[in-house]
């Protein structure tokens, strides 16, 4: 070994590293940009995640809520909706259906919520293939599709 042992800090000896053959140390600001590069990019990683949920599972400008269900003759059932909603002056539409008891969707109904009140109680009857057990809300929004708009 070239170079003979090296003093410890404690006063020992450890034996010294061949010349050439490992390299030279790294720089202690290479880490240091690294580190600080890793933080940058978890944090805008987290932002990212948090924009994602807030758009996903924040409130929804438009909501419905079942309040009532009742079965009718002929594979059909009636629903009762209350529709929440922050700008009265949109029209809206909500999507319903009729379940059946297997809870496979068996019936649905695109519903034209019309501008006005900001609360609205509506009732529907959706049709069904089969014999339904249940109705429920399965969503509203402000895209009306163009069919269920009038001229």
């Amino acid at each position: 070994m070239a170079g003979g042992p090296a003093e410890t800090a404690v006063g020992g000896r450890a034996p010294a590293l061949p010349e050439g053959r490992y390299g030279t140390g790294r720089a202690k600001t290479s880490r240091r940009w690294r580190r600080w590069l890793f933080l940058a990019i978890a944090l805008l990683v987290s932002g990212l995640i948090a924009w994602v949920a807030y758009v996903n599972l924040g409130s929804a400008p438009i909501d419905a809520e079942r309040i009532a269900f009742s079965a009718k003759p002929g594979n059909a059932m009636e629903i009762t909706l209350n529709v929440t909603r922050d700008d009265d002056s949109r029209p809206g539409v909500c999507v319903v259906r009729a379940r059946d008891k297997t809870g496979a969707e068996s019936g649905r109904k695109e519903l034209l919520i019309p501008a006005g009140a900001k609360h609205n109680r509506i009732s529907t009857t959706i049709k069904s293939i089969g014999a339904p057990v249940t109705a429920d809300v399965f969503g509203c929004s402000y895209d009306i599709p163009r069919y269920l708009s009038t001229p």
